[in-house]
């Protein structure tokens, strides 16, 4: 065979190893080692989060980004999914009034949501929205991994959820509006159960979709404006994405922890949604195929090499 037909063998076949580790979730290259009782984050900490804005009232929800044209929020922050022309969605944002050299804008083509969605309370709180045109990557705009159904968030298990929105009941983000983290615990469904029990006004059902994430004696939370945002999770370096802020009783109370669109129970919708989506826990399948790969485009050079 001609040495000329062997480089684009060897281009092409090193491009699709390399197209494999493109972009790898979970790992924000900048991290250093709603939201009630947290603190600015570092510029660049969080690349997957998204602020998702409407012309009528500025910033509504925040949301995550999962792959290219593909991002996560809540269905409640689109009551009418079907007219999307006042939304715009922020990557790499990381003030609501600062200047933001590194972020990117877009508008939405279609937004996903889970047949019979009706209210936040009643479940199926999820959204899957495709932006018009995809996001670039960089140090301020990466994706985060997604939980395969069978990834588990322990009871007590410390995870991060970050926003823009109030930081106290009625009271917005004020100043530069910096993006906001903190830290809470997931909270097992029963014992959440059981906190939302104990005000006979104010009863919620803890579904199975749900999940839930505070401390029962209040003081950190999410909050209004935060929805649709990623509650986050870092499992052997890589953080993964739990649950997606859904609803609360007011902000950071006592007995009544943020509750959370629990993901795995998702993953069949997302995956058939959002085709080249990352799942975390199935990796190795991703490997096993990026390993064959390179076993295939061995063998296609050695056969090339021989003739």
């Amino acid at each position: 065979m001609s040495p000329k037909l062997q480089f684009p063998a060897i281009f092409w076949c090193v491009s699709g190893i390399l197209a494999a580790y493109a972009q790898e979730c979970g790992r924000p290259p900048l991290l250093e080692s709603r939201i009630v009782g947290g603190k600015d984050a570092s510029n660049g900490a969080w690349p997957w989060q998204v602020d998702i804005q409407t012309s009528a009232d500025g910033h509504i929800c925040g949301g995550s980004i999962i792959a290219e044209t593909w991002i996560l929020s809540a269905a409640h922050c689109f009551p009418n999914p079907s007219d999307l022309s006042s939304y715009t969605v922020y990557a790499g944002r990381y003030q609501l009034n600062g200047v933001n050299r590194d972020q990117s804008v877009h508008g939405l083509s279609q937004v996903v949501i889970p047949s019979g969605f009706a209210d936040p309370q009643t479940g199926k709180d999820l959204a899957l929205a495709q932006l018009s045109s995809p996001v670039t990557w960089s140090d301020y705009i990466q994706p985060i991994c997604l939980p395969a159904s069978g990834n588990l968030f322990p009871d007590g298990m410390l995870c991060s959820v970050t926003g823009w929105g109030d930081i106290r009941d009625g009271v917005p983000l004020s100043g530069l509006g910096t993006l906001q983290e903190v830290q809470v615990p997931i909270i097992s469904q029963s014992s959440c159960q059981e906190m939302y029990q104990t005000d006979p006004t104010d009863q919620v059902d803890i579904l199975d979709d749900m999940m839930c994430a505070g401390y029962q004696r209040g003081g950190k939370d999410s909050c209004q404006g935060d929805s649709g945002g990623p509650l986050v999770c870092q499992i052997n370096g890589t953080w993964v994405q739990a649950g997606v802020v859904s609803f609360g009783l007011g902000c950071a109370q006592s007995n009544k922890p943020g509750v959370y669109v629990r993901l795995t129970s998702y993953t069949s919708f997302i995956r058939s949604t959002v085709l080249d989506i990352q799942l975390y826990g199935r990796a190795n399948q991703n490997w096993c195929g990026t390993a064959a790969m390179l076993v295939s485009c061995l063998s296609t050079l050695l056969i090339l090499h021989q003739r």
